[in-house]
């Protein structure tokens, strides 16, 4: 059976979008993250919070602000290469 949903921290951690798993939970932790599912939005303030294919986060890395939607959720840190294949940057319009 293939995964619904994974946890935000573990997703920005395959996704190589934070260094560490620790860094992915604190920055889940810190409210500063928005997710977007559907027509449903709302901030993210756990770790444990679940993303699917098709959601849109939007966070901010350093002076640096992403917006990105959820292609896959990956089943392990791999190489750079397969990490971009997970996410999509939304362009603002």
């Amino acid at each position: 059976m293939a995964e619904e949903g994974v946890r935000i921290d573990v997703w920005l951690w395959r996704a190589r979008l934070c260094k560490t798993r620790a860094l992915a939970a604190a920055k889940a932790g810190e409210g500063r993250m928005r997710l977007t599912r559907g027509e449903a939005s709302g901030r993210i303030d756990r770790a444990s919070r679940t993303v699917r294919v098709g959601d849109e986060i939007a966070f901010a890395i350093g002076m640096r602000a992403f917006a990105v939607r959820v292609l896959a959720l990956g089943t392990r840190r791999g190489p750079p290469a397969e990490a971009q294949g997970l996410y999509a940057q939304i362009e603002d319009s």
